[in-house]
């Protein structure tokens, strides 16, 4: 191999991690400035600044004629932006819906899609063009006002920025994901927006609480009301980062004879009403939000979502507080106004950042603006000195046209000094050139051509006192020009007057201009008890051994025969309320929560348990009752473990439940709500024990401690298995003795457990006379 091989090789070869590092940096920062993040003064992404350029450049404008919007994403992506032509359609697309876009920028003339999420239609069928508000961010573009670039294969040019007449990064908003940064700003209103770039003018130093005062909130498209603390907004203005929650607008609508509904008439930023429709049937259908029975779309042109509540006794405040909380209704907008700084510098900025940066971009347009008519000044007064020096010396302008060879030069190299005075004794006469014209006159090449150009009908003496009035009209706007770059107190009065015309076309007075977003004070959404939310009516709760559940309207007979399906039977009964929570205690020690109104009716014969709550096959159910907030329970599990649990700690919020009892090598068995002082437990080779209450500790969750003691014998394999176990516990007062059942519907009370009292894990003695065979309480 020979040297230059070698030497190329080397040149080629490098460490894995740095050509990855060195590659994946180069995608980073492609994407973070020329992608996702938009420029801090024209509030503009390349592939949206791109697509108004082509636009600008077929003509469209806001007053004239629609084009296929194929031929401007084709335009654009072929002169500008060298990516997929759906995805420039869709962000022309997003430009043009009044439901994203707080001032669209794009007219749109077709399907482009609408706020129920379906998408426009084929850009084959659409068309569009410029909105006034695109016009007027390029306002200027031809006066270079902006820098120009080459456009990616270098045969154009492109503007690096728009000159932008008004704040369109916070006017509209914007959002995307780059690479290790994102960006999120809510889009507000442009009067706003303008009195507070006003008053930055007027006090550069401006706090950026005093700024709250001119712009209070984002202002959404699509409206809905903002909940969030003035404190909250103002910290996520300051800092750049923060959230603000936004909720629907509703109001209660009166049906007569004490019927109502509500009408939802706006609805959350970026919310899609069809996925929001689909959001609360599922609620319905769940059950989380009981108050409510129906939810209807009626929109036309505007939204109206119109919610049906269960009975005409509901509060709508506390329905739609539950529908906030479990729905779109109510959202969070995640504000992260991460933005480029002079199109380079990616930062995070707080509003007044933001606002300094489109002033100090208004002021660098203004200067090249000003720089380019001061040029085209000069151009125009040096082709007007020009004309005056023809109309002065017309008939030798005319025979050196007429008779010479090469005029041009012949015009140049004449000497006009001695025929600045007129053929006349006027002695008051002025030369039109002024009284300190260089007596020496000549014509430059740029005024020849001009006089060569001249029409004839333009040779008469109207058109050249046209032609001074324009020159001294230009030399006064000129010495203005010139006051105004010399001055920058006369630069901001120019910006500030250029604000309050945009205010007059964008304002609150003009179409679309006002306010959308209103404000209001949201309070706490507090967990409703669910007697609030539904009616209170009585149930019978009916559980079969198989765990088929139903509740039966009204307190019927527990005596009462019911029917069952073949093989099945009742194992539990009890009366409860269409308010209350089940509690369903398994044997793999975890409580399950049921509203009782969930339950299917009593005509046939009801549902699984199981399809409600996710108990395991191999678990059983150990008991089932109704909840009662101040109440604690005694659970235990078969080897005799067990504790004191409050009720209100075993409420489940899922399907799945909450694991309260440990049971690893044995299973629950027991729990009982406690009445009482002490306990009584009666083990299966019927040993009784009676020891106080207090003994047993009180916790959230774990194995317990133990209630009584049983023996261990030798089982198979030579296993040692438990001889016994808990077989049943009952709690009562020790001054009202403690009483069972007997079986027949009699009962049997010992007045004095004295005999049976002993300590906590104790082994306990023969039971009392007469207490059943079972060994169980009941």
């Amino acid at each position: 191999m020979s040297d230059d091989n070698k030497n190329t090789q080397a040149d080629l070869t490098e460490p894995l991690h740095r050509a990855l590092g060195d590659r994946y940096l180069t995608y980073a920062l492609s994407t973070i400035m020329n992608r996702a993040l938009p420029d801090a003064r024209d509030g503009l992404k390349p592939v949206h600044r791109r697509i108004l350029y082509a636009m600008s450049r077929l003509k469209l404008s806001p007053t004239g004629g629609f084009l296929k919007s194929a031929k401007i994403s084709g335009d654009t992506m072929g002169d500008f932006h060298p990516h997929g032509d759906a995805a420039i359609y869709d962000a022309m697309a997003r430009l043009a819906q009044d439901f994203n876009v707080r001032y669209p920028l794009v007219d749109g003339q077709g399907n482009f899609g609408n706020i129920d999420g379906d998408n426009p239609a084929a850009a084959r069928y659409t068309e569009a063009r410029m909105t006034v508000a695109a016009e007027a961010l390029m306002e200027g573009l031809n006066e270079n006002a902006v820098d120009f670039r080459p456009n990616y294969d270098g045969r154009l040019e492109e503007p690096s920025v728009l000159p932008a007449t008004y704040p369109n990064l916070l006017a509209n908003g914007s959002s995307g994901i780059a690479v290790g940064m994102a960006t999120n700003i809510p889009p507000h209103n442009l009067h706003e927006l303008i009195d507070a770039c006003l008053h930055l003018i007027k006090a550069p130093n401006a706090r950026d609480e005093t700024l709250l005062e001119y712009i209070p909130g984002p202002d959404f498209p699509t409206g809905g009301i903002i909940v969030e603390t003035r404190e909250n907004i103002a910290e996520a203005y300051r800092t750049g980062r923060g959230s603000i929650r936004l909720r629907a607008k509703w109001e209660k609508e009166d049906l007569g004879k004490g019927q109502w509904q509500i009408v939802v008439t706006e609805i959350p930023y970026q919310v899609q009403k069809s996925k929001l429709i689909e959001k609360l049937a599922e609620v319905i259908q769940t059950k989380k939000v009981p108050l409510l029975a129906d939810v209807r779309d009626e929109s036309a042109e505007d939204i109206r979502v119109v919610l049906e509540p269960r009975a005409r006794t509901v509060d709508p405040e506390v329905m739609m507080g539950m529908l906030f909380k479990n729905s779109d209704l109510e959202t969070r907008f995640s504000l992260n106004m991460n933005v480029l700084i002079d199109g380079l510098t990616p930062k995070v900025c707080s509003v007044k950042e933001l606002l300094r940066a489109f002033l100090d971009h208004r002021r660098d347009v203004l200067i090249r603006r000003s720089n380019y008519r001061l040029e085209k000044i000069d151009h125009r007064l040096e082709v007007l000195e020009g004309f005056i020096v023809a109309f002065l010396n017309l008939d030798r302008v005319i025979d050196i046209i007429r008779y010479d060879d090469s005029p041009k030069e012949a015009l140049m190299a004449e000497d006009w000094a001695q025929d600045h005075r007129r053929a006349t004794d006027e002695k008051d006469y002025v030369s039109p050139l002024g009284p300190d014209a260089d007596p020496e006159v000549s014509l430059s090449e740029v005024q020849a051509e001009a006089i060569l150009n001249m029409r004839l009908r333009s040779l008469r003496r109207l058109e050249e006192l046209e032609l001074i009035a324009e020159r001294d009209a230009l030399m006064k706007e000129r010495a203005e020009i010139e006051d105004l770059l010399d001055s920058e107190d006369l630069q901001w009065k120019a910006i500030s007057e250029q604000l309050r015309e945009t205010r007059k076309i964008f304002g609150r007075d003009a179409p679309g201009g006002a306010r959308r977003t209103q404000f209001a004070e949201a309070g706490e959404i507090a967990d409703v008890p669910i007697e609030a939310m539904i009616d209170r009516e009585p149930i019978t709760v009916v559980c079969s051994q198989m765990g088929w559940i139903r509740a039966m309207t009204g307190h019927i007979d527990l005596s009462r025969e019911l029917k069952f399906k073949d093989g099945d039977g009742p194992r539990f009964i009890f009366h409860a309320e269409t308010t209350d929570r089940l509690l369903v205690f398994g044997s793999n020690g975890r409580f399950y929560t049921v509203p009782a109104s969930n339950l299917p009716g009593g005509r046939g014969m009801g549902e699984p348990l199981r399809l409600m709550i996710d108990l395991p096959n191999e678990a059983q159910i150990v008991d089932i009752f109704a909840h009662k907030p101040d109440a604690k329970l005694l659970v235990a599990s078969a080897e005799g473990n067990g504790f004191i649990v409050p009720e209100e700690d075993v409420l489940a919020q899922t399907r799945s439940g909450k694991q309260v009892l440990n049971v690893k090598d044995t299973e629950a068995r027991i729990c009982h709500r406690i009445k009482g002082d002490h306990v009584a437990v009666v083990s299966e080779n019927a040993k009784f024990l009676v020891f106080p209450l207090e003994e047993l500790p009180e916790m959230g969750r774990g194995k317990g401690v133990r209630i009584q003691k049983y023996k261990k014998a030798a089982g198979r394999q030579g296993t040692l298995e438990l001889d016994g176990g808990l077989s049943d516990l009952a709690t009562f007062v020790w001054a009202d003795g403690l009483s069972w059942e007997m079986g027949g519907g009699k009962t049997r009370t010992e007045p004095d457990m004295t005999e049976w009292k002993g300590a906590r894990a104790g082994v306990g003695k023969r039971p009392p006379y007469g207490f059943p065979k079972d060994n169980r309480f009941s």
